[in-house]
């Protein structure tokens, strides 16, 4: 599920909405969850995005203003975790 993760990060930040959608909106993995919420956040819809966040293990809403900023914390994550490609 992390590769899906990162994936799914690494397309919404290249501005692939649709794509990074569709890599999670299927999981109940709490932090493809956490992508989605971020992702719904993106377009505009606030019921939703707090919808996902209820299941994202903890994580709100209102934790980031900025979503783009809240996909890199979790690109950074990915990292740390040794999930991400930047690390071998």
């Amino acid at each position: 599920m992390t590769g899906i993760c990162r994936a799914a990060v690494d397309a919404a930040l290249g501005d692939n909405w649709d794509l990074a959608h569709r890599m999670v909106q299927d999981s109940t993995d709490p932090l493809a969850c956490w992508i989605h919420a971020i992702l719904h956040k993106m377009e505009g819809d606030a019921w939703n995005s707090r919808y996902w966040y209820g299941r994202s293990g903890g994580r709100r809403y209102e934790d980031f203003a900025d979503p783009r900023a809240e996909l890199e914390a979790v690109r950074a994550i990915l990292i740390d975790t040794g999930t991400a490609p930047d690390k071998a």
